[in-house]
């Protein structure tokens, strides 16, 4: 049985360098059909420690589901290892901690991580040699995009505007820091009661509210409303958000509605090796 969670929240994320960062957007409804709400950060620009202190401060209080819409490890299972021929550890929340050691980036960046620390395992242009031999997924990616689901990203890809390897690593420095609070699956179990974090892809909040692939991101407020009333959420009032706004509020809903759903939980090509170093994509199945 899947727990009773009472409220939802999508944290739209971001790896840039820096303090505060508008490309982080946090949304939040509880159970029913009343749309998500963004939170406002408590000096009007989120951090990402923020968002941690904002989590473990919030998840004692309901039980609420967290998701992130960053990769919570980097593929393991097809290569043996993270970083192949670097001593690091080999599972999930160990190689956190890790990441979190060794990263003195302000506001749980992780630049120097793929920058200078572990730099020859990242892609960051031409000089690297061929882009293709780093593009290496994990057994969820592989899994999606076997199933019609779309070409996943990677961590290992550092450069352009739609790489999501700064967002990961920092991300990761931040489930080190809230786990001792809040767990995080499925490298801890689901629980009987109480808050979870999981990773998202705000994507599949998009394909499930019927928008087509190549126009995920909602431009206006009647697109943003059309896909909230077809995943059962009331329409959002207002100004339309940006488009961390946009796809958090969306995928806040979208979790709500299908937290229940058994199968979401148990999909059948994740095991136990999976669960412990790559973790999984909450909604692949």
């Amino acid at each position: 049985m899947t727990p009773g969670f009472t409220r939802f929240a999508a944290i739209d994320w971001s790896g840039a360098k820096g303090t505060r960062h508008k490309g982080i957007a946090v949304a939040l409804c509880e159970a029913g059909s009343a749309v998500p709400r963004l939170v406002e950060a408590p000096d009007g620009v989120w951090s990402r420690t923020g968002v941690a202190d904002w989590l473990v401060g919030i998840a004692g209080e309901a039980p609420t589901l967290f998701g992130f819409d960053f990769s919570f490890a980097p593929p393991f299972v097809a290569r043996g290892g993270y970083l192949p021929g670097d001593a690091v550890p080999d599972n999930g929340p160990d190689f956190w901690a890790y990441v979190d050691a060794i990263c003195e980036d302000v506001d749980l960046g992780a630049a120097s991580l793929l920058e200078v620390a572990h730099r020859r395992h990242f892609y960051f242009g031409k000089a690297d040699g061929v882009k293709a031999d780093y593009m290496h997924n994990r057994a969820c990616e592989a899994h999606y995009l076997a199933g019609g689901g779309g070409k996943p990203s990677t961590v290992y890809d550092a450069i352009g505007a739609a790489q999501v390897a700064k967002a990961s690593f920092a991300g990761m420095r931040l489930l080190h820091r809230v786990r001792g609070d809040v767990p995080v699956w499925p490298f801890d179990p689901l629980p009987a009661r109480g808050s979870l974090i999981v990773e998202i892809y705000t994507s599949l909040a998009a394909s499930a509210a019927g928008r087509a692939k190549g126009r995920a991101k909602m431009r206006d407020l009647a697109a943003l409303n059309d896909a909230l009333e077809r995943i059962g959420s009331q329409r959002h009032e207002g100004a339309m958000p940006d488009d961390h706004g946009a796809d958090a509020i969306l995928t806040a809903a979208w979790m709500r509605a299908v937290a229940g759903l058994d199968t979401l939980w148990t999909p059948a090509a994740l095991d136990r090796q999976i669960a412990a170093t790559e973790g999984w994509t909450f909604g692949v199945i």
